[in-house]
C-alpha cells in the first residue's frame, strides 16, 4: 500500500476546498473502506475543526506544527473514525514560510520539505488528501511538490473560475521549473445552485475551457453539507438498513467523485505506461 496524494486547491477562497477534502476523506474511509489521511496545511484549520467534531474531540494537542519541529509527522496523527486519520493544523503553522526560508537554502529543498515529511507515511495509507490555503506561497508549493494529483475546487462564480485559471497556470509553472510529476485529475464544481441561470452559464464556460477535466459530478448546494461543517460529518443508518435520505444524497455525490478519481487515475497510469 503506497498512498496516492491529492491536493485540493484554488487560488480563490470560499469555493469548497475544505468541504471536498473532508467529505472525500470521510467517504473514502467509511464507505469505501480505504485507509485515508487528511493533512491540513491551512492555519485557519477548518478541516481540522470539522474532523475533530466528527470524532467528538474537543482539543487536538499535537498538530503539524509539532511534527514540523520534530521532523516527524507520525507523532501528530489523530485517529478520527475507522480508516480515517487527521494531521491537524493550527495558527502556529502560519510561520511555515519563515521556517522553510530560514532552514533550507535552495529552491528545490524549500519546495520539498513536506514531500520528505510525508514520504514515510505513504505505506500506511491508500490515499492522502491535502487542504491548503488559497495563496501562492510555501504552503501551495510544498503541497504541489508532495502530490501525485491536483483536484481543483470550483464554485460557479467568475472569481472562482479566474482562480482555477491562476491555479492551472501556477501548477504548470511549478512542473516546468522544478520538474515535479503532477497532473490535474479533476475540477469539481461545488455548492452549485442547479436552478440558477448564472451558475449554469459559468459551469458551461468552465466545461468549454477545460473540457472533460471538469467533473460530471456536480456538488449542488445542500443544507446537510452545511450541517456537517458545524456538527461534524456523519451518515445515519436506520434499523432497517436504509440510510437517511438526506445523508445518502450528501455522501453519494462524493462517493461518485471518488470512483471518478480512481477511474481517471487508472487511465492516466495506463497512458503513461503505454
Amino acid at each position: 500500500m503506497v498512498a496516492t496524494v491529492y491536493t485540493v486547491g484554488n487560488f480563490k477562497g470560499g469555493v469548497g476546498k475544505t468541504k471536498i477534502v473532508t467529505m472525500l476523506g470521510y467517504d473514502n474511509a467509511v464507505i469505501r473502506g480505504k485507509k485515508t489521511l487528511v493533512l491540513d496545511l491551512d492555519p485557519q484549520a477548518n478541516a481540522s475543526q470539522i474532523l475533530a467534531k466528527t470524532a467528538n474531540i474537543n482539543n487536538i494537542e499535537r498538530t503539524i506544527t509539532q511534527g514540523l519541529q520534530e521532523n516527524d509527522l507520525s507523532i501528530c496523527i489523530t485517529p478520527i473514525v475507522e480508516n480515517l486519520d487527521l494531521i491537524a493544523c493550527d495558527t502556529g503553522f502560519r510561520s511555515f514560510n519563515k521556517y522553510v526560508l530560514k532552514n533550507f537554502e535552495t529552491e528545490e529543498e524549500q519546495i520539498n520539505v513536506l514531500n520528505k515529511l510525508i514520504e514515510p507515511l505513504k505505506a500506511d495509507y491508500d490515499a492522502i488528501f491535502i487542504d491548503v490555503p488559497p495563496t501562492i506561497s510555501e504552503f501551495s508549493d510544498n503541497a504541489m511538490a508532495a502530490s501525485d494529483y491536483s483536484i481543483i475546487a470550483f464554485q460557479t462564480v467568475i472569481e472562482s473560475l479566474d482562480g482555477v485559471a491562476k491555479y492551472v497556470g501556477y501548477q504548470n509553472f511549478m512542473v516546468e521549473r522544478y520538474g515535479i510529476d503532477l497532473q490535474i485529475i479533476d475540477i469539481i464544481p461545488c455548492m452549485v445552485e442547479p436552478d440558477d441561470s448564472l451558475d449554469k452559464e459559468i459551469l458551461n464556460e468552465a466545461r468549454e475551457l477545460y473540457g472533460n477535466v471538469v467533473s460530471e459530478n456536480v456538488v449542488n448546494y445542500q443544507k446537510r453539507l452545511r450541517r456537517y461543517s458545524s456538527e461534524g460529518i456523519y451518515i445515519q443508518k436506520y434499523n432497517n438498513g436504509n440510510y437517511d435520505q438526506w445523508d445518502f444524497n450528501a455522501h453519494n455525490i462524493f462517493t461518485n467523485i471518488l470512483n471518478e478519481l480512481e477511474g481517471r487515475k487508472n487511465y492516466l497510469t495506463d497512458e503513461m505506461e503505454a
